[in-house]
């Protein structure tokens, strides 16, 4: 089970992206500014992080920024009302951009495919032979 961070200062934002999270399976924590944020990247050690790009405060990008600096592997979706930032080259380390709606399919979709188990050297490829009749697994 992936945990996934939340960071958005809407409270109603981050509590509807929690439920439906929790929904598909995933542990959720939030945060609503950066310095909360930055206790729960430490504390929940999540495997996917939901940005708003507008806190109180320091915006996201700069946020973005200092997740990418400590961690580059640590995959983080933009989550935004507004669409004029997809080609801002600041938010090119981000993992994608989702343009914030309160049908969240496209988000889960995109969480999903992020989170999605990578096939790698150690996993099993199973084969089946015609010919014999049997199943190979190295």
């Amino acid at each position: 089970m992936a945990n996934i961070l939340i960071v958005d200062d809407q409270p109603c934002v981050r509590e509807l992206l929690s439920e439906e999270l929790i929904s598909e399976g995933y542990r959720v924590a939030a945060a609503g500014d950066v310095k909360s944020a930055k206790g729960r990247l430490r504390s929940s050690q999540p495997d996917l992080v939901i940005l708003d790009l507008y806190l109180d405060g320091p915006e996201g990008k700069d946020l973005l920024r200092d997740i990418k600096g400590q961690n580059p592997d640590l995959p983080v979706i933009i989550f935004t009302a507004y669409d004029n930032y997809v080609d801002d080259p600041q938010l090119s380390q981000a993992d994608g951009y989702v343009i914030k709606s309160f049908v969240l399919d496209g988000l889960k979709r995109k969480v999903a495919d992020i989170l999605k188990p990578k096939a790698g050297p150690q996993e099993t490829v199973r084969a089946w032979s015609y010919g014999q009749g049997m199943v190979m697994s190295p």
